[in-house]
């Protein structure tokens, strides 16, 4: 992927998921949400930069061709990605919120969660979308 196309990447999955998750949790708490607006997009902002950096550094070591990831690879991907964001995004969370380390530790679980489902599917389906894309614009009839 270029730079410009990372950022593309990043940007629409970083929008959807804040979509999502808001969603979520205006049904889940029953709070306005702007309560956490600031934190979601704050930890939205970590993510982005650490999501650039984590998959420049993963395509550069597994392959640049990410339509050929297997499963076991896309859960592997999913799941170091989580641990990096739990390291950088937990003491945000508790300074923001003054939650006990508990609450705090079950929220970030929960996000993990949501996050390790929603970057494997959103990014499978990227993919596919990508490759499609891609075979059009170098295929003889695109023109």
């Amino acid at each position: 992927m270029t730079h410009k196309e990372r950022i593309f990447h990043m940007v629409l999955f970083e929008a959807l998921a804040l979509l999502l998750l808001t969603l979520a949790a205006i049904y889940m708490t029953g709070k306005a949400a702007l309560s956490m607006g600031g934190l979601a997009v704050g930890l939205s902002l970590i993510a982005m930069v650490w999501s650039y950096l984590y998959n420049l550094g993963y395509d550069h070591y597994f392959g640049a061709d990410r339509s050929r990831r297997k499963i076991a690879e896309r859960i592997l991907h999913g799941l170091a990605f989580e641990l990096g964001m739990v390291i950088l995004s937990f003491p945000v969370i508790m300074y923001v919120t003054q939650l006990d380390l508990l609450s705090v530790f079950l929220m970030d679980m929960g996000v993990v969660l949501f996050f390790l489902v929603y970057a494997v599917l959103f990014n499978w389906a990227y993919d596919i979308i990508r490759k499609q894309v891609m075979l059009r614009q170098t295929s003889p009839d695109s023109c």
